[in-house]
C-alpha cells in the first residue's frame, strides 16, 4: 500500500469527518495496521467490515478521532473487548504518551493484538482475557461495539480510576441507555462525531467521585 493508496483515502476519510489528517510517518503505520487487519480478518472474524474503504472510514477514522477527543493527562487507558485493537492500537499511535492495554478474551484476537503491536513496535500491553478479571484501575476506559453493551459499560465504569474518563463510541440514541448503565457517579460530555457516520459520537464521563471502590 502507498501513500497515494489506504493512506491517502485515510486522510480523506478524517477530512470528511472534520479531522486534521496525519502526516506521512504516521500515515505508513496505520497502512501497515490496515494491511494486517485484512490479512488476518481472511481466517478469524476480526471484524464484519471486510473491505478496505470500509476499514477505513469506518474504524481507522473513527479511532483517530477517538483518540484525539481524550482529554489531556490520560496516562492509562484500557481498551475494554479490544478484538481487532479498535480503538486502543490507534490511540497508542496518535496518543503515544497513554499507557495502552487491549482486553480481549478470545485467544485467537489475543493472538492477532499481540503480532500487531509486535509487527507495529508499540509499547502496548494486551491482556488476553475478560476485562472484568483486571484488578487495576485506569485514567480511562474505552468501548466500542462490545457485545451486551450495557452490561459491559457497568463492569467498564468500575475500572475507572477516581476523577478518570469513561470514553463510549456510539450512536447518538444509544446515550441515554449506557449513562443510565454507567451509574451516577459520571458527569458527561459529548465530543462530537467519533468519524463519518453523522450520527456517531465519543461521550466522555467523568468520574466524579474520589473512591474507586463506589
Amino acid at each position: 500500500m502507498s501513500w497515494n493508496g489506504a493512506g491517502f483515502r485515510l486522510n480523506a476519510a478524517l477530512r470528511e469527518c472534520g479531522q486534521e489528517p496525519i502526516d506521512e510517518q504516521m500515515t505508513g503505520q496505520f497502512e501497515l495496521y490496515l494491511s494486517l487487519i485484512l490479512r488476518w480478518n481472511a481466517r478469524l472474524n476480526l471484524t464484519s467490515v471486510r473491505t478496505e474503504d470500509g476499514i477505513i472510514s469506518r474504524h481507522l477514522a473513527e479511532s483517530i478521532a477517538c483518540a484525539r477527543a481524550l482529554p489531556e493527562g490520560v496516562a492509562t487507558l484500557l481498551d475494554f473487548g479490544s478484538g481487532a485493537g479498535l480503538p486502543g492500537i490507534p490511540i497508542a499511535l496518535c496518543r503515544p504518551e497513554i499507557h495502552v492495554t487491549l482486553a480481549e478474551s478470545q485467544g485467537k484476537k489475543a493472538a492477532f493484538l499481540r503480532e500487531a503491536v509486535r509487527t507495529l513496535g508499540i509499547k502496548v500491553m494486551v491482556h488476553a482475557g475478560r476485562a472484568e478479571t483486571i484488578r487495576d484501575v485506569f485514567d480511562c476506559v474505552v468501548l466500542r461495539a462490545v457485545d451486551k453493551m450495557p452490561k459491559a459499560v457497568a463492569a467498564a465504569a468500575r475500572l475507572v480510576a477516581p476523577r478518570g474518563w469513561l470514553a463510549l463510541m456510539i450512536s447518538e440514541n444509544q446515550l441515554e441507555e449506557l449513562k443510565r448503565a454507567a451509574g451516577h457517579r459520571f458527569s458527561w460530555v459529548v465530543k462530537g462525531q467519533s468519524g463519518g457516520e453523522t450520527e456517531r459520537v465519543v461521550a466522555l464521563g467523568s468520574r466524579l467521585n474520589t473512591d474507586p471502590t463506589t
